[in-house]
């Protein structure tokens, strides 16, 4: 037996999610971060990408939220979603990201911007130019080397992706041994600059190699499992944390490509990746917040209008739609949706972009509850997610005019 979908009135009284942006835990969502400080004590603007996907942006992002330094965020379009925003171009005409005003001096290139907020703020517990962090920074440098190397050119033979694969997991052990050789799982002693310097290619690394090349980093390397694990044991991180399906989406158009080998174990990785199921991926392991679900009902309703106007199906379909899939997620009581459901929802399906929508959890449930709805009205599939670029998520749908 189905059940009538819930009124917009019904599911609103159903989440009372709040996030206190300025001074809460980490958020992608956030335009201002004090701390507890006054908004006089800023002192930084940081210009990072609308949808959280730059790996360099994360690493000054996570650096500032483990400082507590009070900043502010103005968030720019990347080259690969859309257009760049005339007023940053005037201010960096590279449009290089991120970017970092610090008093009235401009920088960027991330290390340029760490080295600078260091001499400013003092270190994150150990300097750049720390005699133990310099070797592990060029250690992080090769192994990010070797993923290029191995996701981002074609193999013509399985010997040349065997031989590939052997030189990354060689590199990666060389990264095991470093993280043995201190007694806890961090890179040092204790959590610090080496470890933001890591997180952000690792984390990519390990979505699109598990996708791409079958290969599981998190699983298949124990001390890279620990490293993670402590990692996700910090707010600061979970909340500039991604997920399997955002990365390896937004990745191709960045990195000019990212190619599969086609092996047995890839192509059962992808399919879980793309049409779920996605809880026991191994893109997350801390238990999940109580609240997640609420979560992602309190962000649809935020962005619901604008999610209709963009989505290929009539907007009475879609509403009457997503209403079926939010009514299942909230209640475990399934709606039938109504003909051509199967489109919309799939295209929202995979769309929804972790941490800029919600948190791993809640995207985790949103998809799950769109697919279980979608396959009810059938095997329509919605538009396919570019691999040239992601004009498909274009932010001016979503902030309105842009300066």
């Amino acid at each position: 037996m189905y059940r009538t979908p819930l009124s917009w009135t019904e599911l609103q009284a159903l989440t009372d999610y709040t996030v206190d942006p300025v001074n809460g835990a980490t958020n992608a969502q956030a335009r201002l971060r004090l701390f507890g400080h006054p908004e006089s004590a800023v002192r930084v603007t940081l210009y990072r990408d609308h949808h959280a996907w730059c790996p360099y942006c994360q690493k000054v992002w996570l650096w500032l939220e483990e400082k507590q330094i009070p900043y502010r965020i103005e968030k720019v379009t990347m080259f690969c979603y859309g257009e760049k925003e005339a007023w940053y171009k005037r201010k960096v005409p590279s449009g290089m990201l991120p970017a970092l005003a610090l008093d009235d001096r401009l920088i960027t290139e991330s290390d340029d911007i760490l080295y600078a907020l260091e001499q400013t703020f003092g270190p994150l517990q150990q300097s750049l130019e720390d005699a133990r962090v310099l070797p592990l920074r060029r250690l992080e440098r090769l192994l990010f080397r070797a993923w290029c190397n191995w996701l981002c050119y074609p193999s013509n033979s399985t010997w040349e992706d065997q031989r590939r694969r052997a030189k990354f997991t060689e590199i990666v052990t060389t990264v095991e041994d470093a993280l043995s050789a201190t007694p806890g799982d961090y890179f040092l002693e204790e959590f610090g600059t080496v470890d933001v310097i890591f997180t952000p290619y690792v984390e990519r690394m390990n979505a699109s190699l598990y996708y791409y090349k079958g290969y599981s980093l998190r699983e298949e390397n124990p001390r890279f499992q620990a490293w993670f694990n402590a990692m996700e044991s910090r707010p600061t991180y979970r909340g500039t944390q991604s997920d399997f399906h955002t990365h390896v989406h937004d990745l191709p158009p960045q990195m000019g490509g990212c190619w599969e080998n086609g092996e047995p174990q890839m192509r059962i990785n992808k399919t879980r990746v793309n049409e779920g199921p996605w809880f026991g991926l191994p893109d997350v392991a801390y238990p999940e917040p109580e609240n997640a679900r609420q979560e992602a009902l309190s962000r649809i309703l935020k962005h619901r209008e604008n999610l209709s106007r963009v989505n290929p199906a009539a907007p009475q379909i879609f509403d009457e739609a997503l209403r079926c899939a939010l009514t299942l997620m909230m209640t475990d009581e399934p709606c039938q949706p109504p003909a051509g459901a199967d489109v919309a929802l799939r295209y929202l399906r995979d769309r929804v972009s972790v941490p800029r929508d919600m948190s791993i959890y809640a995207a985790k449930h949103l998809r799950t509850a769109l697919e279980t709805t979608a396959a009810l009205a059938g095997e329509g599939q919605g538009t396919p997610i570019p691999i040239q670029h992601r004009r498909d998520q274009d932010p001016a749908n979503f902030v309105g005019t842009l300066r």
